[in-house]
């Protein structure tokens, strides 16, 4: 468990992020290539990017030199997801290339010593190697994250939307306690689910606040940074609506009890609600009309597992605590079925 202890100024610095990190989502999507575990929310894009892979030649450089760097293991290296690049890859890369040498150094032999690094990781102390790593996570990015952009920022918007109901209605404890179901509020301590191999740790916020980070490719628990000296940051994962026909009615997804008790539509509205979603985001999701989507949103606000709100011309469809129990439900029965401090737990 990781335990992040707020003051009353770290509250009033909290924030969540406006957009994707792309840097992390890098990350994220790598830790994806290394194991089935969420792999039913992933299966269209988990396709489609071996496709560009092969396609576009990447796979010597995927296999070669980015999951190596990238484990889904007990830790990976902090610089390679910096905290300057929430939002903007620009900024992220630039805080990347400008690591001091130490560091890269120290970090890479923390990984060496973690997981084993490969033999040539510790020359990316040298600034041209790191630009040359650039150019490859470049490659990889605009191959299989940027494809994806628009529904990462769609799923991101609708977090930022059910993240202010709980602020105004409570405050920044308010959004804090609204977090689960990895991340319990306890005040004036945040309990976040951490993988079992682990260790227990704290984070004193100290007055800086923490930046909270929804991430569309990560699977499972929250990530920190390993150093807690560098700017607070956690990210997060996103409960998602399994797309097409690999989703709720997968039969390696949480999705087929969810369908035998609720029909596919429903299960994949019911999908798309607890991370909040409009009528028409619905529809995409479970490839039905506008008015079937609206008929099977009505159903489940009936049945006590989704409440609606308007928003502007639209209107927001979330969970009620009975619909966030039932699909919790259904995610640990997946999770039991299918059997990272960055520098971090695994995504």
């Amino acid at each position: 468990m990781l335990r992040i202890h707020f003051s009353d100024a770290d509250l009033g610095r909290t924030k969540i992020a406006a957009a994707p990190d792309p840097l992390w989502e890098v990350a994220a999507s790598l830790h994806r290539l290394q194991t089935r575990r969420g792999r039913w929310a992933y299966a269209t894009w988990y396709r489609t990017a071996r496709e560009r892979i092969r396609g576009q030649g990447l796979e010597r450089l995927v296999r070669g030199v980015l999951l190596p760097l990238y484990p889904r293991a007990a830790y990976f290296p902090d610089l390679l997801t910096p905290a300057q690049g929430v939002g903007d890859w620009d900024s992220g890369v630039e805080a990347l290339l400008a690591t001091p040498p130490r560091r890269v150094r120290e970090e890479m032999t923390i990984l060496d010593r973690t997981v084993g690094a490969p033999p040539w990781a510790a020359r990316l102390a040298g600034l041209e190697e790191r630009r040359e790593l650039v150019g490859m996570l470049r490659a990889y990015h605009e191959a299989v994250v940027v494809p994806h952009q628009e529904q990462m920022w769609a799923r991101v918007e609708s977090e930022r939307a059910v993240r202010r109901r709980g602020l105004l209605d409570g405050g920044v404890e308010g959004m804090l306690a609204g977090l689960g179901p990895m991340m319990r509020w306890r005040p004036p301590v945040l309990e976040v689910s951490y993988p079992k191999q682990a260790a227990d740790r704290d984070l004193y916020l100290n007055g800086r606040g923490i930046t909270l980070v929804p991430s569309y490719f990560n699977w499972g628990e929250p990530v920190a940074f390993a150093d807690p000296e560098l700017p607070p940051v956690l990210r997060y994962s996103l409960l998602h609506e399994p797309a097409g026909p690999d989703g709720p009615g997968d039969a390696d997804g949480p999705g087929r009890s969810l369908s035998n008790l609720l029909g596919r539509a429903r299960a994949v509205a019911l999908h798309a609600a607890s991370t909040g979603a409009t009528t028409g985001e619905i529809a995409r999701a479970a490839g039905v009309s506008a008015s079937a989507a609206s008929r099977h949103a009505t159903a489940l606000r009936d049945a006590g597992l989704v409440t609606t709100i308007r928003n502007g011309p639209s209107v927001l469809h979330t969970l009620t605590p009975t619909g966030a129990a039932v699909l919790r439900a259904a995610l640990r029965k997946a999770e039991e079925g299918n059997g990272s401090v960055t520098g971090t737990p695994p995504a």
